[in-house]
């Protein structure tokens, strides 16, 4: 008899349940902090490290993380309603169908070609604003264009959500990654791009041909090379446009203006409303679709909320630092080449229990810097370590809220995600491991 895979909550659950088991069993204990000027934010005194008081977290309060984690994610968890609602109301307009037709015979009897061109859009968004939760919301019209295509549900997560994510962790100006982590560090913001951008594509190129070697469904290709020419209506175009300028927008406002994701919610919400005037939902239309959207995020946003829980309970339980001091102390006084693969490595662990990229940042970027100067690296290598280590995790850790919101609403379970990916990740990270070691060898 076949074994169902855990459903996603219930993975969830098992890792808040290990996150309470942990703060008994690991030693407390803390960094101080001081504010910085430049982020905003505390950060870490380097050396400051010093055990506490035992802060257990009991049963009832790991109950209690969870209400709290989806709290704590308000901000997220609106995003992804707003978005998912906009997005959906955008597609009861039809422009969504009509653009797939007209993209889908415009690249008649070259299905790959198509799918490369849309990891390359993806991973763009990845390189400008760190796309992740917007993948959430597009993943019913992903999910169309790859079975048409003649790919699996993995694929569609892979050339959507994954090639974002490799722009995000490999790129020069993602504002979530590696730009407030150069700020930290104390590096020029946007430094060393073109290095970053070369492995980008490096990388990015791996990633799409195992994609589209692995990906093939065994249904086939459901595009009909025969059917006729499909037109975009100015009606869908002026609505498909308005899209493009909201996106733009966003990441302006996200690199320029420091926008959260309540201001960019905002922008989505403004155009959800616009395109059912102009598609002739009417008002109540306009609504009801709204209302659809939000009730198909609901349990994305239910698994944002838990995968922060994890975070809450062993912060509560002032055991994060501890793991940070246990994985980055014994990188001092190692040869530079090995220090770097180390602090990625490092970073990879860590950000099992730290899902949070920005958070991460904050925490390790003040402990490894001085490390950096104490051994003659470079400051950018040590950026690079945190953003290839932290961020390509998110590809595959169950701890990551947003992965595993995008799989759910792909109808993809983790374990099967994880059987088609697993092999990809490898060689990122190995792409990855290349970049710290050329960064080491040419001192940038």
């Amino acid at each position: 008899m076949k074994r169902n895979f855990p459903h996603p909550i219930m993975i969830m659950l098992l890792f808040i349940a290990l996150a309470t088991v942990m703060t008994w069993v690991v030693p407390a204990g803390q960094y101080d902090r001081v504010p910085d000027e430049a982020t905003g934010r505390d950060v870490v005194v380097q050396g400051s490290y010093h055990t506490i008081e035992n802060q257990p977290v009991t049963f009832f309060d790991m109950l209690v993380a969870i209400p709290k984690g989806i709290v704590s994610s308000a901000d997220v968890i609106t995003f992804i309603l707003i978005l998912g609602g906009c997005f959906y109301v955008i597609e009861k307009t039809g422009a969504f169908n009509e653009a797939l037709g007209w993209l889908v015979t415009k690249f008649k009897n070259a299905e790959m070609a198509l799918m490369v061109f849309v990891g390359v859009v993806f991973c763009v968004g990845g390189v400008l604003n760190g796309l992740a939760e917007e993948v959430i919301a597009m993943m019913p019209i992903v999910l169309l264009l790859t079975a048409k295509t003649g790919y699996t549900k993995e694929a569609a997560v892979a050339i959507s959500f994954g090639s974002a994510n490799i722009g995000g962790s490999f790129g020069p100006s993602n504002p979530f990654v590696v730009l407030i982590a150069q700020k930290v560090a104390g590096v020029e913001p946007f430094s060393d791009s073109l290095f970053r951008i070369v492995f980008t594509v490096i990388a990015l190129a791996v990633w799409i041909f195992f994609v589209l070697k692995y990906g093939k469904s065994k249904a086939g290709s459901t595009m009909n090379p025969a059917s006729p020419s499909p037109r975009l209506s100015t009606r869908s175009v002026a609505i498909l446009s308005l899209l493009l300028v909201t996106f733009g927008v966003m990441i302006y406002g996200a690199v320029t203006l420091e926008w959260d994701f309540l201001q960019m919610a905002a922008s989505f919400f403004a155009l959800g409303i616009t395109a059912g005037v102009i598609g002739k939902l009417g008002f109540n239309g306009t609504g009801e679709a709204y209302t659809d959207g939000f009730r198909d995020m609901v349990f994305a946003c239910v698994v944002v909320g838990f995968a922060r829980a994890i975070f809450l309970i062993m912060q509560e339980g002032m055991i994060v630092d501890t793991i940070v001091h246990a994985l980055f102390s014994p990188l001092d006084g190692l040869p530079q080449m090995i220090t770097a693969i180390g602090m990625m490595i490092s970073h990879i662990i860590i950000h099992i229990p730290v899902p949070s990229t920005s958070g991460q940042a904050m925490l390790t970027m003040p402990l490894l810097a001085p490390i950096a100067d104490l051994t003659g690296m470079s400051r950018q290598i040590v950026v690079l370590a945190y953003q290839y280590g932290a961020s390509l995790t998110d590809l595959i850790t169950p701890t990551n809220g947003t992965l595993m919101a995008v799989i759910a609403s792909a109808g993809v379970a983790y374990n099967d995600w994880f059987k088609f990916i697993w092999k990809a990740i490898l060689l990122v990270f190995g792409i990855a491991a290349i970049g710290l070691v050329v960064a080491v060898a040419v001192n940038i």
